[in-house]
């Protein structure tokens, strides 16, 4: 099939700018004030640091990931304040397409269930034309982006990720290719026999637009082993990440929470997210992504030493911390509505996120591991999460470009309770 091209409009504007921290204000909102007098002075302390800019440690961290009643609620009400100091009253999302290309990997991670043998009644491995076939298709329904990940086949050759861009641009040759994690940029490499550096520049130069933070999961080395073994180390993870931003590709950053973890690994995990970031600026937002443990190894053979899943407590708290932690060094926290579902991914939006992601079309990764949340949401059903959340919608690009603004109807508006109040209103 012939190459399409769809005519653009201009960009509005930068979707979800990052606030110079000398712009924070210096005055704590007076209802914000009074909640904060009746707390714990401790917890005060560090959240009015907090708000006023102030980086926190991870020892802070540790406390506000401790919190309950009156402190748990005094934190989402500054994590929707330091939301609102940094990027706004807007939320954004994407209109995207989730390509998984092949479920076949022998990599053997116990928190997956989305991997098969090559044997399996089920493996799948699309060929090129079908990955452009299914990116064609979701230009077609108005998408900016596709993302392309897949396990690591035995068959992937030297050429095979360099080739999958080629198709792709071929057929599609204005839509980003948001695609590949770590991992892959791992098993890529090894197979071309060349630094991740080299790899990387290659593929760039053929079409990747950004790469995924995925497979991060906890960068703590004790934590990795439960998981994957420490097949992909968290030196190999960070340097990974570090080549693609020195090369000039953006990445995400995720953490994959409630399983074998503490609280302290997301308080160190989110400080070396955020030293990252000040050595390279690469990152784009932060993606937190509960475990899903129905279909799992890790948990169905040890329910007695493998949490089921984060609390809703902790999705509230893992976003407000990482708010106020990472506050002026990645400012979009994206809340994973597959993991959460709709309804509790836009209560994120007045506990610290300020994005919903992509509408995604397919999503298989989590669906293998038990997920209930569907395929797809609709565009129109995402601006509707953001203005009942009371905030402006914005369809966004991968690099955070606007592409449409949604203005919010006035009822809605009205009917929306001010920024600072709703978290403790709505008993979060």
């Amino acid at each position: 099939m012939n190459s399409i091209t769809r005519i653009e409009t201009p960009f509005i504007s930068t979707a979800v700018p990052t606030a110079n921290p000398t712009a924070i204000p210096t005055k704590v909102p007076t209802e914000l004030d009074a909640q904060l007098s009746r707390i714990d002075a401790g917890i005060a302390r560090i959240l009015r640091r907090s708000l006023h800019g102030e980086t926190l440690s991870t020892a802070d961290a540790c406390l506000l990931f401790e919190t309950g009643g009156d402190e748990y609620r005094a934190l989402l009400a500054c994590a929707d304040q330091v939301r609102h100091n940094r990027v706004g009253d807007s939320a954004s999302f994407v209109i995207t397409r989730n390509i998984n290309f092949t479920n076949v990997c022998y990599m053997g991670c116990r928190f997956c269930n989305f991997a098969k043998s090559r044997e399996h009644s089920e493996a799948e491995f699309l060929s090129f034309e079908e990955i452009a076939d299914r990116a064609e298709q979701a230009w077609q329904r108005g998408a900016t982006e596709v993302c392309v990940q897949g396990g690591l086949h035995p068959d992937i050759d030297k050429d095979f990720y360099r080739n999958l861009l080629i198709a792709i641009k071929q057929r599609v040759p204005d839509i980003h290719i948001h695609a590949f994690s770590p991992f892959e940029i791992w098993y890529g490499a090894k197979k071309a026999r060349q630094t991740p550096d080299a790899f990387l520049r290659d593929l760039k130069a053929h079409g990747l637009g950004s790469m995924p933070g995925t497979a991060a999961e906890i960068l703590d080395v004790e934590v990795r082993k439960q998981l994957t073994k420490n097949k992909l180390t968290t030196e190999a993870w960070v340097e990974i990440v570090k080549a693609a931003h020195r090369v000039g590709i953006r990445t995400t950053a995720t953490i994959m929470y409630g399983h074998v973890d503490q609280p302290r690994h997301w308080a160190e995990h989110l400080a070396l997210l955020r030293e990252i970031q000040q050595q390279t600026g690469g990152f784009t937002e932060f993606v937190p992504l509960g475990f899903i443990h129905y279909e799992t190894a890790l948990y169905n053979d040890n329910p007695d030493q493998v949490r089921p899943g984060p609390t809703r407590e902790e999705h509230f708290k893992m976003h407000a911390v990482a708010r106020l932690m990472l506050q002026g060094q990645i400012d979009n926290i994206q809340a994973s509505w597959v993991k959460m579902g709709p309804d509790v991914a836009s209560q994120m939006l007045r506990a610290g996120a300020n994005d919903l992601g992509g509408t995604l079309m397919n999503e298989s990764i989590s669906r293998a591991a038990g997920g209930s949340h569907g395929q797809e949401v609709q565009p129109e059903d995402m601006v509707a999460h953001i203005h009942r959340a009371g905030l402006r919608a914005v369809q966004r690009r991968t690099l955070y470009q606007t592409e449409r603004v949604y203005p919010q109807a006035e009822s809605q508006a009205a009917f929306c309770p001010p920024a600072r109040q709703i978290a403790v209103a709505e008993g979060f």
